[in-house]
């Protein structure tokens, strides 16, 4: 018996060790060195084709708690990371090459992996399968999904900024829905009068752009219906007041008049923890979403968990289609795992390769799969990727806005970080002792 695991990215790497520190058989399908990318330059597995950083190292924030979860349960590639890390201040970054080094030899060297050096146009049918080929997956592999679940697949990540609601500042934005449709509180909306927008306006249309890879601008599957908001501000000063800014159907109910422009705020999950600048999928650098999206009043101290960005990411819509345990709603001896899947990031991405690989090992043992509880990051990203109240998914990565609230919230915001780190790790040791006992 055997269990096919997709793609030696992170996620795939980390699945596939997984099932092998289980003593399973493995079938790592990977299309390197006979065809990359062009995003990939090595040939080694678990390459890191953007930054070197793992993000931050201490726990008491969203992706350190994550990376400390994955140490609980026995991350190969955090042992990688500890092992080979470079001096990165508060982050844990690594030295890319002896990472990837280590990663390739230990996979290489497990006697339970065998690595199949061929690129896969199918979704195999003769054993349970792990799908992590990543956010830039081959196109037979893309078509072949495509085929498969219809429209669930999306070519291009063109994603606005997400917000958490706690960080909005309600003294000058209002809950309504246009011409009071809907529940009253269905979008808090921002207003802006003329003279706030007009400062906003010039800012926009000056701010710095991200660069846009080769294979993002070429890609006829790429900008199908997508629009900076940037870009579309440029057409003219009052454009964006007749589209997503637009103040029509909506009265102040602090002045009783209808505001210039209005930027809308939606739920982005259940719980209302987070919201999304509706109509701003945006290619702004990370520093000037920060900069520009501030100059709205109501967004003067919003805490960005996620900023918008535009490149070529090959995701299909997981609420539609996966279970909370990544397996395939249609077929539970399919997995999903990384960045296919919706969650963004080297670590998020990895930590879903951990979850997918130790289901896909309890599936085949006839064993009920593993669902962590919802107050850990890993928890919380895999509920969130499987959400079916998730309007327009977008991927996202580990944020503390992902979380229940806490019941008894600290004001202070490294207070809080802590508490949510604290409870998660709690939580998650419980779990493995009740459920998982003898794994890590």
């Amino acid at each position: 018996m055997y269990i096919n695991v997709i793609g030696a990215g992170l996620a795939g790497c980390e699945a596939a060790m997984q099932i092998a520190s289980r003593k399973i058989n493995v079938r790592l399908f990977d299309m390197k060195p006979k065809k990359k990318t062009p995003a990939h330059q090595s040939d080694l597995f678990g390459e890191l084709v953007c930054s070197n950083s793992l993000k931050a190292a201490r726990i008491e924030s969203a992706a350190g708690l994550l990376k400390e979860e994955m140490r609980h349960l026995n991350s190969f590639l955090m042992k990688c990371a500890d092992r080979c890390r470079v001096p990165a201040g508060g982050a844990l970054a690594v030295d890319r090459q002896i990472f990837s080094q280590l990663v390739t030899d230990s996979i290489r060297n497990n006697p339970y992996i065998e690595v199949i050096e061929e690129e896969v146009t199918q979704i195999p049918n003769d054993a349970i399968t792990i799908i992590a080929s990543g956010p830039l997956t081959s196109d037979p592999l893309a078509d072949s999904i495509q085929r498969r679940f219809g429209d669930s697949l999306s070519f291009f990540d063109a994603a606005a900024p997400i917000v958490t609601a706690e960080s909005v500042d309600m003294e000058y934005a209002f809950c309504a829905s246009r011409y009071g449709k809907g529940d009253g509180d269905d979008y808090i909306n921002c207003p802006m009068n003329k003279d706030e927008y007009e400062t906003f306006y010039e800012a926009l249309i000056s701010a710095e752009r991200a660069p846009l890879h080769d294979f993002d601008v070429n890609n006829p599957k790429v900008y199908e219906g997508c629009m900076p908001v940037e870009v579309m501000a440029q057409r003219g000063e009052d454009t964006l007041r007749f589209g997503p800014m637009k103040p029509v159907g909506l009265i102040n109910p602090k002045t009783g008049h209808r505001p210039w422009a209005v930027l809308q705020l939606r739920k982005e999950n259940e719980a209302g923890s987070m919201y999304n600048l509706v109509g701003f999928q945006t290619n702004l650098k990370f520093g000037e979403q920060k900069r520009v999206f501030s100059l709205i009043p109501a967004l003067n101290k919003a805490d960005f968990v996620r900023y918008g960005v535009m490149h070529r990411n090959t995701f299909i819509c997981s609420p539609k289609l996966l279970n909370v345990d990544y397996s395939l709603k249609e077929n539970k001896n399919i997995f999903f795992a990384g960045q296919i899947t919706g969650v963004e990031g080297y670590m998020e991405s990895a930590s879903s390769g951990i979850l997918a690989g130790i289901n896909a090992c309890r599936v085949l043992n006839d064993e009920e799969t593993l669902v962590l509880p919802k107050d850990t990051m890993m928890g919380a990203l895999a509920g969130y990727i499987s959400d079916p109240t998730v309007e327009k998914f977008q991927p996202m990565g580990a944020n503390l806005g992902v979380l229940p609230s806490l019941e008894n919230r600290p004001r202070d915001k490294h207070e809080r970080a802590a508490a949510y780190a604290e409870r998660a790790l709690h939580s998650l040791d419980m779990f493995i002792t009740d459920k998982i006992r003898g794994i890590v």
